[in-house]
């Protein structure tokens, strides 16, 4: 059973621990997600008070943290206030012995406590970037990412970001088809492109037609995933220059028209080596990749990892692919 420990101590956030405890504390074997142990760990059992009128209660002391396969570090009401040394000690230790440690929003405060990003790349709440690198200066604060990792440590940007790592972080562990599935009782995305910087305060446009345009072209490249598309084809469909549209899809989705759709056929070609025993080269083709060679490439640069390693890693036992699903279907489930 994968062993999760969520770290508690006062100050920490509700949401961030609703988070955890969503993800990870959720009985879902009935839809073939795996079994989690999670356990609420302190340095010792008394209830923590939460803001809200809240109160957690550990279930466990910092020494279970050596059964842990993972780590997690909830946000902060109050980014100056320091964590419990015991609790900063706990974490060097649990680095030391390779567990993997992840910090949402905030909690990035505590692993710079530790010294743990010192000389590593690191991400907060986009409103925090600066606290964070004048209060920490030896690490390296990223200001756009989601989520990032740097030697078995990821941290979050604020709030909805720290669902992306976590459901992130289920795909790393148990594969793209279990962390969809939790993702879908979550009603929420399997994990969205871009970065903060499309959530960073602007002024309000005065239109949003270009948004309902994008979201029709978006649409309409995932029903046809399977074919050549290109950047000048998905312009042409939103009735834009390749470079107006290019302008317009990058400030509405903080990534590119070309690594937003790679990211959608590396999560196509996921699902289906998970579900199906597709040949590699058919894979490839309802991917979008054109051949197994290209598919294989974007494996290695991306997942670190190669096509048939992740099926061995990660397959469902499926049934047999159906035929009826011809060259004109799309290889994601609506």
């Amino acid at each position: 059973m994968y062993r999760v420990a969520l770290v508690a101590f006062p100050g920490i956030r509700a949401f961030d621990v609703s988070v955890i405890t969503e993800v990870w504390g959720t009985d879902r074997t009935h839809r073939g997600v795996p079994s989690f142990e999670l356990r609420r760990v302190a340095t010792d059992t008394t209830p923590i008070p939460v803001h809200g009128g809240l109160s957690l209660h550990p279930d466990r002391t910092l020494a279970w943290l050596r059964q842990a396969d993972l780590i997690l570090i909830p946000g902060l009401d109050d980014q100056l206030v320091p964590a419990p040394a015991p609790v900063l000690e706990a974490l060097r230790r649990a680095h030391a012995r390779g567990t993997t440690i992840a910090a949402l929003c905030a909690g990035a405060f505590v692993l710079a406590q530790a010294g743990l990003l010192n000389g590593r790349r690191a991400i907060t709440h986009w409103s925090l970037v600066d606290l964070l690198r004048t209060r920490h200066p030896r690490a390296t604060v990223v200001p756009d990412a989601l989520f990032i990792e740097d030697h078995n440590i990821w941290t979050a940007a604020g709030t909805a970001a720290g669902i992306d790592l976590c459901l992130h972080l289920v795909r790393r562990a148990h594969g793209a088809e279990i962390a969809a599935t939790i993702a879908r009782s979550m009603v929420t995305a399997p994990f969205r492109t871009g970065t903060q910087a499309q959530f960073i305060e602007h002024p309000t446009p005065r239109t949003d037609r270009d948004a309902d345009t994008l979201a029709a072209v978006r649409e309409h490249a995932l029903r046809h995933l399977h074919e050549p598309l290109t950047v000048a084809d998905l312009a042409a469909h939103a009735g834009m220059s390749p470079r107006s549209f290019a302008r317009h899809f990058t400030a509405e989705t903080g990534t590119t028209p070309l690594r937003w759709l790679l990211d959608q056929r590396l999560a196509a070609a996921q699902k289906l080596l998970e579900r199906t025993d597709l040949p590699m080269p058919e894979v490839a083709r309802r991917a979008g990749f054109g051949s197994e060679v290209t598919m294989r490439q974007h494996f290695a640069s991306r997942l670190a990892t190669s096509p048939r390693a992740y099926r061995a890693a990660f397959t469902t036992a499926p049934a047999p692919a159906r035929v009826s699903e011809g060259a004109g279907s799309s290889p994601i489930a609506r």
